[in-house]
């Protein structure tokens, strides 16, 4: 998946943290490859840091469904997917 900047909210004071320069943001996740494989885990990650998403904006949220339809063509290895072709024909 790409990577995004999304605007998070401190559930406790209600702090926003919108640097948009990021470089005194109090919330940094999912800078490894792969942390987080799905958006409930990272909020749930956000939220046990005491954070949390405010609704993603419309643009951010459609790439975001446009990099899992993405993702979910590549999960499959090209060999399975050869080989399923060739099942089919052979029938």
């Amino acid at each position: 998946m790409s990577r995004y900047t999304i605007t998070v909210t401190r559930t406790a004071s209600h702090h926003a943290d919108p640097d948009a320069s990021g470089e005194d943001l109090e919330l940094w996740l999912g800078t490894d490859f792969r942390e987080f494989e799905t958006l409930s885990q990272l909020r749930t990650a956000a939220i046990a840091r005491g954070f949390d998403f405010i609704p993603l904006a419309s643009g951010i949220l459609h790439k975001l469904l446009d990099d899992h339809a993405r993702e979910a063509h590549h999960a499959v290895s090209d060999t399975i997917i050869q080989d399923l072709l060739e099942r089919a024909s052979a029938r």
